[in-house]
């Protein structure tokens, strides 16, 4: 269900970016846009679904477990009341305090690009308070094991931005659709809010929302939301630092960054959120009553999961990017565009699998009440992606020859790396708490032998095909490189193969006997 609801919102989130290439393509209205856009998402990232899920769900979810409904209800309504303060108190100082985030976010922007991106902070920042709240809902929503509402909501607020640049794009300059674009948004963030409400006031009768720090139950939540949020807080501040050094890159890179962003984050939240999500209330439960066995188990089939399919993503990303980045090239945004944005995403397979690998590890922390030790390798991660992103995206491409735009590429190569020191540290420390842990080697060789054959395929199949249209080119390239994997993978014996297929073989069945009916 989880990886149902975050598919239909992603799907949904680029058909967003397709239009939104469309109208802007790369430039400065673009990256004023997506740089602005960034800002107010502090808010959201910081208190929302990470930060909350750690530190709310664990507790919540226990006292449920132990029949403790009462409490639960007053955990919930506390919860919700310190998180509204708190937003509302950031939404006002964010509105105020907007140039001077625009200097140190962006620094490279000047003239009319600055202005405009202020003027978009301003108009976004309501909306990241209301999708704070809105992960509240998902947290109880999860808690009570209702996991498609809360992951397909957020196809409404992609809805509200796709209908205005549907409506205003044709008829609007570029800088008067980049503000409706806003507005658009802070309306799809109201209606991924309200269409929650009714499904947690029903699961949590006589819900009352009321500011209460006494509780022990609230007080152990607020004491790991601090860590959770710190390290949120690391996490975007390094976005925020590959923003600032994109923005002296030449145009384009920002929007470009955020393009292959857009790529790089489905499987990232396909595969590593959905089995994370889904595995977070039932690994708490196997750490509340100490079953050591039940959690190994638990975080090993979810590795070995994630694993099958983020595997092929890399692979692609790497040898076939630019038949995916296709997905964008319409309008303004042009076969170079999407080369460019392939660069980005090579880079970005470097660390891929580490970091939805990554994702489980510090969802296993969590559910053992432990969010200090992430945050601790999550600085370390930070420390590293900025020294090597400086190194990669500015200092290096001049020395070998390289345009200067692609130090982007740099950027996302670099994180990579830091994302693989993370996720080893993140395994050696959970290995010497709860036993070993992690992927076999000959698992995983298979995983890449397969990938690598579905990819050979498809660049023969782009090489031979005399196919220009972008969205024919990736079905006859991607289809078949996805065919060749599953096949590669039965061949050799991987059991989630054989559970992809069997899951592949129910659904046709269903089908058929549907359509006979």
């Amino acid at each position: 269900m989880v990886a149902i609801g975050i598919l239909t919102s992603r799907l949904a989130g680029m058909v967003r970016q397709w239009l939104f290439g469309r109208y802007f393509g790369l430039g400065d209205v673009a990256d004023a846009f997506q740089a602005g856009f960034r800002i107010p998402n502090i808010l959201q990232n910081l208190f929302g679904e990470g930060a909350l899920s750690a530190s709310f769900i664990p507790v919540y979810a226990a006292l449920r477990a132990r029949g403790e409904d009462a409490d639960a209800r007053r955990v919930a309504g506390a919860v919700a009341a310190l998180l509204g303060l708190a937003t509302s108190a950031i939404v006002l100082f964010g509105v105020v305090a907007t140039p001077w985030f625009i200097d140190v976010i962006a620094p490279g922007f000047t003239g009319d690009t600055r202005a405009l991106t202020i003027n978009i902070v301003r108009i976004l920042f309501p909306g990241a308070g209301l999708l704070v709240l809105s992960a509240w809902c998902l947290g109880i929503l999860n808690s009570h094991r209702r996991f498609l509402l809360s992951y397909t909501a957020p196809v409404l607020w992609n809805v509200a931005m796709i209908g205005t640049l549907a409506i205003f794009g044709p008829r609007s300059s570029q800088s008067t659709l980049a503000v409706r674009l806003a507005w658009g948004s802070v309306a799809g963030s109201a209606l991924q809010f309200l269409v929650q409400v009714p499904a947690v006031w029903r699961l949590v009768p006589g819900l009352r929302v009321v500011l209460d720090t006494a509780s022990a139950q609230v007080r152990t939540v607020v004491r790991n939301f601090g860590p959770a949020l710190v390290s949120r807080g690391v996490v975007q501040l390094s976005a925020f630092i590959d923003i600032v050094i994109a923005s002296w890159l030449p145009a384009g890179a920002v929007s470009g960054l955020t393009s292959a962003q857009t790529l790089y984050t489905l499987p990232v939240s396909l595969f590593g959120m959905s089995v994370s999500a889904a595995e977070l209330p039932e690994m708490s439960g196997a750490a509340g009553t100490a079953n050591l066995d039940a959690l190994r188990a638990r975080l090993g089939a979810g590795l070995r999961q994630i694993a099958y399919f983020v595997v092929p993503s890399s692979m692609a990303f790497l040898a076939l990017g630019d038949v995916v980045a296709g997905l964008f090239q319409t309008g303004r945004f042009s076969h170079q565009d999407a080369v460019y944005v392939w660069g980005i995403l090579a880079g970005s397979a470097v660390g891929l699998l580490a970091s939805t690998l990554g994702r489980l590890y510090a969802s296993t922390y969590y559910a053992l009440h432990d969010t200090r030790t992430p945050l601790v390798f999550a600085v370390i991660r930070v420390a590293l992606t900025t020294a090597l992103g400086y190194l990669c995206a500015i200092v290096l491409p001049p020395h070998l020859g390289l345009a200067p735009q692609w130090g982007a590429a740099g950027l996302t190569a670099s994180a990579g790396v830091s994302g693989w020191i993370e996720f080893l540290l993140l395994r050696r420390t959970m290995n010497a708490r709860i036993g070993r842990t992690g992927l076999p080697a000959p698992f995983v060789a298979r995983l890449w032998m397969s990938a690598a054959a579905g990819a050979a395929v498809g660049w023969g199949l782009k090489l031979a095909l005399p196919v220009h249209q972008p969205l024919v080119l990736i079905a006859v390239v991607v289809i078949p490189y996805g065919v060749v994997y599953l096949g590669m993978t039965l061949v050799l014996g991987v059991p989630e193969a054989r559970t992809a297929w069997e899951r592949v073989r129910r659904r046709a069945r269903r089908t058929g006997s549907g359509l006979a009916s």
